[in-house]
């Protein structure tokens, strides 16, 4: 069998499961059993493939027909020019992040102290620390979830401080230049809407906070009031159909959108 059947069959497989976007998952996951980059199978569309090829793609194949996210099986997301490593410790970074860290990386110097709470696989306070060289920490109620960040900053060459601790409460009062995170922001009665990918392989605690959505970014706010200097930026992301209560939370808050024109990040100076 050659690359280019391999693939051809392995798109009808997932188009027949219903998986989304069934050729780009199929390349994605045929070259990740190469060990390849998808150009490969372009260029090499007549090789043969060899059984040991076959055995992984397969498996891969198998694993996405039962809604694995393409990210847990390849164990790698790009994020900010960047490749991370995720596994199902950590939550998939979303492009709606990238927007998140390029907003806060104007209101950092080299001087600036970061907090970025809830870090999951670290990727917010990786980037800002590789972009701006500021002292940066990461906290996080997960010790599983930490190790993921804590391996991720090592293989990218990033100095991040990483504590284990919910919220803000470790940190100093008066100590930050910008506090930044991705909470958890989805209604527990939300769950059932979601799709399989997320509800049953993401992380439920970086998914959920509470009947509105709200508890963490309340937390947020409160904690913000003790550890951010006077004049320094809070700035996260929140939850579609969240902006009217961010906004109440926060009413001198600056509120921009995604690229779908969604309400999605706040920022907020104390």
């Amino acid at each position: 069998m050659t690359l280019k059947t391999a693939l051809a069959q392995g798109t009808k497989l997932l188009e027949e499961g219903g998986v989304e976007a069934p050729k780009l998952t199929a390349e994605v996951l045929l070259a990740h059993a190469l060990k390849k980059e998808r150009v490969y199978l372009i260029a090499h569309a007549n090789e043969e493939l060899s059984e040991l090829g076959w055995i992984h793609f397969g498996r891969y194949l198998h694993q996405r027909l039962q809604r694995k996210p393409t990210q847990y099986i390849t164990r790698q997301q790009e994020f900010y020019g960047r490749t991370f490593y995720v596994d199902e410790r950590v939550l998939i970074p979303r492009p709606e992040t990238e927007l998140l860290v390029e907003s806060v990386l104007p209101q950092i110097t080299q001087n600036s102290v970061v907090l970025d709470v809830g870090t999951g696989s670290g990727c917010i306070a990786i980037s800002i620390a590789l972009e701006t060289r500021a002292f940066v920490v990461s906290s996080e109620t997960s010790a599983a979830a930490l190790a993921v960040a804590a391996a991720n900053a090592g293989r990218l060459g990033a100095k991040v401080h990483f504590i284990l601790a919910d919220q803000a409460l470790a940190i100093k009062s008066g100590s930050l230049d910008v506090l930044v995170s991705n909470p958890p922001y989805i209604p527990e009665h939300y769950s059932p809407k979601l799709p399989p990918e997320i509800l049953n392989f993401e992380p439920h605690s970086a998914l959920f906070s509470g009947a509105d959505g709200l508890d963490s970014i309340r937390a947020l706010v409160q904690d913000s009031s003790r550890v951010l200097k006077p004049g320094a930026l809070l700035a996260f992301e929140f939850g579609f159909g969240q902006s009217a209560a961010v906004r109440q939370l926060l009413p001198s808050a600056s509120i921009s959108t995604d690229l779908a024109g969604i309400d999605r990040i706040c920022h907020n100076r104390v």
